[in-house]
């Protein structure tokens, strides 16, 4: 398996004006420094020794860019075969989340649910558990914003800097280079760290203190969850209608309604390729972080509620594993249709 190296267009300085910046097609924006009490070491190939812990369908591809670029990269995943690609490539391996870390100064985690990311991160084998002090930690899994805050919180208690980045992008992105990255921690750090975010993704955006990123991925998330709902029920009346569906994606693609999700995955949709980009049961859980943080906030979001209800059906259907866009089969039930079979 090869891995596409990511694209790195221009150069990101740290301006820290909280003003955004635009080079070439790449945007980011910083907040304003704030005032570390930890030096963080440049990150290059030849002095910067990253652990990568998760190697599913996006952190796979995401760690290969990274040992594409140079960096010597050990690896721990659960199911240790959908690691061997890296392997393969040069990586190393170890043999636990802490043994990762002990060989290591810059740790990335990218797993399923809350609880896999503290197990990883703060389990008595578990990344901190293996860290020195002025290692860093950076978390890329979608996951609750008060974990994140815990998390940077006993690892400065330790002298590390813990940073959550959640990422958007699906595995398109991953395997590009392409992906969205919302960063929530130490601006010191992150400006440290923009040599891997120019590799793993095209914008990069500082949202402010721990947990920020978190917050920002959930507003993410919003977004997409009713923009899936307007696709797929899009795509289901073109069909019925009798239209046909390559040439109505021509038109309506290019428009008002073009977005990403309509662009990436209404061609899923219509060659009925459901494979994951990203699982319906992960969207599940993220939408379920939304909700928890829109109760807490006093914030009544309707439209997310429904889409949470409409996933949980796909779940229902047996369709936990297949991607987002498979609320197409689920949706085309409702009108008894069989949408692979378009009868």
């Amino acid at each position: 398996m090869a891995f596409q190296s990511g694209r790195r267009i221009g150069h990101f300085p740290f301006h820290g004006s909280g003003e955004p910046s635009y080079i070439g097609l790449v945007r980011f924006q910083t907040l304003p420094r704030q005032k570390s009490h930890m030096t963080v070491p440049a990150v290059n190939p030849q002095a910067t020794r990253i652990g990568w812990i998760g190697t599913g369908v996006m952190g796979g591809p995401m760690a290969g860019h990274l040992l594409n670029a140079g960096y010597r990269l050990t690896v721990f995943n659960r199911t240790a075969t959908r690691a061997q690609p890296l392997l393969d490539a040069g990586a190393s391996w170890a043999d636990s989340p802490r043994e990762v870390a002990t060989v290591s100064d810059l740790i990335f985690t990218i797993v399923g649910y809350p609880h896999d990311v503290r197990q990883v991160i703060l389990g008595d084998d578990g990344v901190l558990a293996g860290c020195a002090s002025g290692n860093s930690i950076v978390d890329m899994t979608t996951s609750r914003p008060a974990l994140a805050t815990d998390i940077a919180q006993q690892a400065s208690a330790k002298g590390v800097i813990s940073i959550d980045a959640p990422v958007s992008g699906g595995d398109v992105g991953a395997r590009g280079g392409t992906l969205s990255i919302m960063i929530g921690g130490d601006a010191t750090t992150v400006q440290a760290l923009a040599p891997v975010w120019e590799i793993l993704g095209k914008t990069w955006v500082h949202q402010g203190a721990p947990g920020a990123g978190q917050h920002t991925k959930m507003v993410n998330q919003t977004l997409i969850a009713s923009g899936m709902i307007g696709v797929c029920e899009a795509l289901l009346y073109a069909w019925k209608a009798g239209l046909d569906l390559e040439t109505v994606m021509q038109s309506v693609s290019s428009g008002a309604a073009g977005s990403w999700s309509l662009s990436n995955l209404g061609p899923r949709i219509i060659a009925n390729n459901f494979d994951p980009g990203f699982f319906v049961e992960h969207f599940i859980k993220d939408m379920g972080i939304a909700l928890e943080e829109a109760d807490r906030l006093g914030l009544a979001l309707p439209g997310l509620a429904l889409a949470r209800q409409l996933y949980n059906g796909v779940a229902a259907q047996g369709y936990g594993r297949l991607g987002t866009h498979s609320l197409q089969l689920t949706l085309a039930a409702l009108s008894s249709i069989d949408w692979e079979g378009r009868t």
